[in-house]
């Protein structure tokens, strides 16, 4: 059975920091490219950022130079840090995975709030 368990989303404040954790399991998980996305209310959801099964990554432009993603995969982890939070980064957070031949699978997500 599938599995991917999101955690570490919460309230916080402008400018601070968060660590969402994604654990995965029932899949072969260091050949997939795993990722983060978003869904704001109101908004599409969106690639927030990405990591190849070698540790190639890429990042939505909104988030460069302040969110990092990084996976482990003895441990079939994948984190995202964020740090400088804006208020815009509201919203819910869900830990993605694309495997080859074309399987995809979704978390069940984290709310993120960034308010004072």
């Amino acid at each position: 059975q599938v599995q991917l368990v999101e955690s570490g989303g919460g309230l916080v404040q402008p400018g601070g920091s968060l660590r969402l954790s994604c654990a995965a399991s029932g899949f072969i998980f260091s050949i997939y490219v795993m990722g983060w996305y978003r869904q704001a209310p109101g908004k599409q959801r969106e690639l927030v950022a990405r990591i190849t099964s070698g540790g190639n990554t890429n990042y939505a432009d909104s988030v460069k130079g302040r969110f990092t993603i990084s996976r482990d995969n003895a441990q079939k982890m994948v984190y995202l840090q964020m740090n400088s939070l804006k208020p815009e980064d509201t919203a819910v957070y869900y830990c993605h995975a694309a495997g080859l031949r074309g399987s995809v699978y979704w978390g069940q997500g984290t709310q993120v709030t960034v308010s004072s």
